[in-house]
């Protein structure tokens, strides 16, 4: 059974940074995309960033330049460094990867969520 769990969320001060990370376990075969969405206060659930397994590279346009995404192959995890935290960056991140298992695939999975709470 294919499983993403994130981990590093906290509680920063505006202006801090913080580094997300979610690693994929289970019988995976490949793992092609993986990214990271949001649910921020009184928004609908946002695309944050992608990664494909070549390093190739695509963000929300409110977030260039604050984010970046990066992966290890090897390790089958994502990563979300995130500086220059706002208030308006609280919410829940969810990693998400579109994996190719003993159960066929490519499907895509969504971790459980890790809480990020930037106070001003």
């Amino acid at each position: 059974q294919v499983q993403l769990v994130e981990s590093g969320g906290g509680l920063v001060q505006a202006g801090g940074s913080l580094r997300l990370s979610c690693a994929a376990s289970g019988s995976i075969f490949s793992i092609k995309l993986m990214g990271w969405d949001r649910q921020t206060q009184g928004k609908h659930r946002e695309l944050v960033a992608t990664i494909t397994s070549g390093g190739r590279t695509n963000y929300a346009d409110s977030l260039k330049g604050r984010f970046t995404i990066s992966r290890d192959n090897a390790k089958n995890t994502v990563y979300l460094r995130m500086n220059s935290l706002k208030p308006e960056d609280t919410g829940v991140y969810y990693c998400n990867a579109a994996i190719s298992s003993i159960v066929g695939g490519p499907y895509n999975y969504w971790g459980q969520g890790t809480q990020v709470t930037v106070s001003s």
